[in-house]
């Protein structure tokens, strides 16, 4: 069967890639849902990936548990799959603070967001792929299980301009301005629109160009894209599809039926509430939802729209959501996509949790008359809905969780690096050392100055945000060079991070939870993990193995735990290092090889353009 997919890579698969990818290209023919790539870090789990999907005929969706692990991928696959289309679907807030209510103060707090406007074009790049073809690569975070909008409105909703065809110049004014494009007289902007005369410039949320369109005797007479600044064209065209600037979109008669939904919603509330005593909730319930049924009725959209998309949508009280994945296609009513969830051990246990999370606030603002009741149909996916939604499922990590080891019908081992490269070997120093009346941070600051001296990186690792920025001030204080990584920094920020990183702006990078999963950052010589014995969720066996990989892609990777004592997590951890490095120093011994550094050429994880 011939693959829509063409992989292009100079390499060739090598160590236990060819075993690997044979295996599990055995298991999606024979219909195993689940699967799973057990890769140690280094192995080229994302290459053995790559190989099976090139042997596929539908649509992949890849989750990675973060965003800056997802940026890498999206940069990987692209690279693997020039000649395709593969798109990046993360959340897009820069800043987000979700609407809540808080009882005991009596606080309401409303929904603060500031949308990243890059990610809001690839999130559209995404969508808008997914319904006009099928050679489509989406990598994406856990966060794309939440209510996104119903595809068949996008799809409907889109326009289709072609050169001849009919079209009188007000009538595409209204059109563009039903879908959600906003009409303006300056720069045009992503999801707006220009008309002089009967020149019209549109430019799509998706794409970084803008379509000109010319009308003549009511017909269309030229398509062309042209240049942001110069506005000279640079390509002539025969036909432009525009999708929906907003994913949320409904036409007229689905906003009217909406409309009539929720002013009967709002009527039983209203009742039950005065019939409680409860008036003050009864009072804010009516004033915000008739100020956004005047929105709707008006504007055919409202803040927080989303929180409405039951009656948008026509769905039943607890019915699922579309989120991305309703995007991908169905064939003989199942998923006719591969998923493959990356770092699964973090991954898998976010997409169970986040359902619960997001119901225990909504409750709490349904119950004080700050929405009604339907909002609760707007949230992620519940596991089992997940479940469903999904397509045959491989999942890679290092060390699998429950859920992986429990449900996949065959695991695929990949110990052997290609490059020949073998776990480093681990060594325990104390939290502080009493003879020489030393700390974790001295010696640390030892073994950087070296790291510094030779230009090589180093990763320490820290136990919270707090520790990590006060490490980075306080090293800089002592003139290193270093900066540090959290879930605070923005997507943006922390892919510059990265990329500054790795050409050696500065020399250590201090974190906590990002710095686990499969970020790949060959220069790094040094894994330093501090308050090693601390047991817990961050100094887990697996959270240990996660951090400790990070040096396992140079010849000369070493690390180092600080700890006074030996925990079973720690003693687990190293007995599975030495496990797989004496099965690696074997296969290098019995065929010749001479371990060699991981080679990555240092590049942009995203396609970020000018505004």
């Amino acid at each position: 069967m011939s693959s829509l997919f063409q992989l292009k890579s100079e390499f060739e698969p090598a160590g236990d890639q060819p075993e690997a990818i044979k295996k599990l290209a055995a298991g999606l023919a024979a219909g195993f849902d689940y699967q799973t790539l057990l890769g140690v870090t280094g192995s080229g789990k994302t290459f053995t990936v790559a190989n099976i999907i090139a042997g596929q005929d539908k649509p992949v969706l890849v989750m990675a548990p973060n965003k800056a692990l997802a940026a890498q991928l999206y940069r990987e696959y692209k690279n693997f799959f020039p000649n395709n289309a593969v798109h990046y679907f993360v959340s897009y807030y820069d800043y987000y603070q979700p609407e809540a209510y808080l009882p005991i103060t009596d606080t309401y707090i409303d929904k603060e967001a500031m949308i990243n406007q890059e990610i809001d074009r690839l999130r559209h790049g995404a969508t808008s792929a997914l319904v006009s073809r099928r050679d489509v690569i989406i990598v994406a975070s856990v966060s794309c299980i939440y209510n996104l909008g119903v595809p068949s409105s996008y799809l409907e909703a889109r326009l289709v301009l072609e050169k001849g065809k009919t079209m009188v110049r007000s009538d595409l004014i209204k059109q563009l301005v039903k879908i959600q494009f906003e009409r303006t007289s300056g720069n045009v902007d992503r999801g707006q629109f220009r008309v002089r005369g009967d020149v019209f410039e549109i430019r799509p949320k998706s794409e970084n160009i803008i379509y000109r369109l010319e009308l003549s005797s009511q017909e269309i007479s030229h398509l062309s894209i042209i240049d942001n600044t110069t506005k000279n064209i640079l390509e002539n065209l025969e036909e432009i599809v525009i999708f929906p600037p907003k994913h949320f979109v409904s036409n007229q008669p689905q906003i009217d039926a909406a409309i009539k939904n929720i002013q009967g919603e709002l009527k039983d509330r209203l009742a039950y509430f005065k019939k409680e005593g409860l008036l003050l909730e009864a009072e804010r319930l009516e004033r915000r939802t008739k100020y956004d049924i005047e929105m709707l009725r008006s504007l055919g959209y409202c803040h927080g729209i989303e929180n409405y998309s039951r009656h948008l949508t026509g769905k039943l009280a607890g019915e699922a959501p579309d989120a991305l994945l309703a995007y991908f296609p169905w064939k003989d009513g199942k998923p006719d996509f591969l998923t493959i969830i990356d770092e699964s051990h973090i991954a898998v246990p976010q997409v169970r949790g986040m359902y619960n999370g997001d119901q225990a606030r909504k409750k709490t603002l349904t119950q004080y008359g700050w929405r009604l009741p339907s909002a609760l149909d707007n949230r992620p996916l519940k596991f089992n809905e997940f479940e469903a939604r999904i397509g045959q499922v491989i999942f890679t990590t290092a060390t699998p969780g429950d859920f992986e080891a429990e449900h996949s019908k065959q695991i695929a081992e990949q110990v052997i690096r290609p490059t020949g490269l073998v776990d480093p070997e681990i060594e325990i120093r104390p939290v502080f050392n009493k003879e020489k009346n030393y700390s974790q941070i001295n010696d640390v600051m030892e073994e950087i100055g070296e790291i510094a001296r030779l230009r090589e990186r180093a990763i320490i690792n820290t136990l919270t945000k707090k520790q990590a920025e006060d490490l980075n001030i306080y090293l800089n204080g002592q003139g290193f060079k270093s900066n540090y990584l959290h879930s605070d920094i923005k997507t943006m920020e922390r892919m510059d991070i990265l990329k500054n990183f790795r050409e050696g702006a500065f020399d250590v990078l201090i974190g906590v939870n990002l710095l686990r999963e499969g970020l790949d950052l060959p220069e790094v010589t040094l894994v330093a993990i501090l308050d090693a014995d601390r047991e817990g969720f961050l100094r887990s066996q697996t959270s240990l193995m996660q951090t400790m990989g990070r040096a396992a892609r140079n010849v000369k990777g070493k690390i180092i735990l600080y700890a006074d004592r030996e925990t079973d997590s720690m003693k687990k951890a190293i007995s599975e290092a030495n496990r797989r490095r004496v099965k690696q120093l074997a296969y290098n011994k019995k065929h010749n090889i001479i371990p060699t550094n991981i080679s990555k050429k240092i590049e942009e994880f995203l396609d970020i353009a000018e505004q």
